[in-house]
């Protein structure tokens, strides 16, 4: 006579514990739905950082409007009893800022289209053709990362007095039309590009010139966002070359400008931070709009080496 069997049983706790298995029912019905489950603590963290990143910004319009008094209380005020639109206009009475936006704007213009023509050109040489002394000569671009800006001052002044530069925008972008960042950001995108681009270029007969103008540059669109957007930075906040070529105020930039606000005995708040405002918002602008393609060349940039 054989012995009755019996069901295994099921807990709750079982239940519990297989659900959130691969296979499981609730794991497949979460897949025909396909809505992933909600990450609500992944989102409170990226909330936290995105207001503390913002914070700083807030805080900048928040000083622009208030009053000199408002600003220097303790504790600080939060929110301005009543906007001073008053301290726009009053950057322009302080300082000839229409005059260094267009001369920043034009030393930025021109060092960006310098350094994404030069770089690219430079990037692609020691990517992709032979020479010799390439690996010599390429690590010697790299050692100028090592030596401090302030060492070439005096020499590049020189060289701008011999060319009767000083004192306009020729002068102030000169120097920033190369980098050696630039070069290497160059030269490791187009070693991550397939070579079967150029050769098939070759086989249709065009020259290493036309390869790299008519294929791989236009096909370089993120490198030379990333070369773009980190340029107009460093350009945008360049002081202290400036400061050192160009001695009148209507032929110098923004930032030599900004620092004009500042007294040796006392500043106005409100203006300095209404003008830093007005002087930031075309790099804000600037960055949103290259923000996905600047992320995709830096990481495109390092694939390989």
């Amino acid at each position: 006579m054989s012995e009755p069997t019996t069901a295994p049983t099921t807990t709750r706790a079982d239940a519990a514990a297989t659900a959130g298995r691969p296979g499981s029912p609730a794991d497949a019905k979460r897949r025909r739905d396909g809505r992933p489950r909600p990450r609500y603590g992944t989102h409170v963290v990226l909330l936290i950082g995105g207001l503390l990143m913002v914070f700083p910004f807030i805080w900048q319009i928040n000083m622009s409007l208030s009053t000199h008094a408002e600003v220097t209380s303790v504790p600080p005020t939060w929110i301005p009893a009543e906007p001073q639109w008053g301290n726009y206009p009053a950057v322009f009475e302080q300082i000839p800022f229409l005059n260094q936006f267009v001369n920043t704007a034009l030393v930025t213009v021109l060092r960006v289209v310098g350094q994404l023509i030069l770089c690219a050109l430079a990037g692609y040489a020691f990517a992709r053709m032979q020479f010799r002394g390439k690996n010599i000569l390429f690590a010697l671009v790299l050692s100028i990362l090592m030596v401090p800006y302030q060492i070439y001052l005096i020499p590049q002044y020189g060289v701008v007095q011999q060319l009767s530069w000083l004192n306009t925008v020729a002068g102030i972008a000169a120097p920033g039309i190369f980098s050696a960042f630039g070069t290497f950001l160059m030269r490791q995108h187009f070693m991550g590009m397939p070579r079967e681009l150029e050769e098939a270029a070759r086989l249709d007969g065009a020259s290493p010139w036309q390869t790299f103008w008519r294929i791989m540059f236009p096909l370089s669109g993120p490198a030379l966002s990333a070369v773009a957007i980190l340029t107009a930075l460093a350009s945008w906040n360049d002081l202290m070359w400036p400061l050192i070529v160009a001695t009148y105020d209507d032929r110098t930039t923004l930032a030599v400008g900004l620092s004009t606000l500042q007294g040796q005995f006392t500043s106005n708040y409100p203006v300095m931070m209404a003008a830093s405002f007005m002087a930031m918002l075309p790099l804000m602008i600037l960055f949103i709009v290259l923000q996905r393609r600047v992320v995709e060349g830096l990481a495109h940039s390092g694939m390989k080496g």
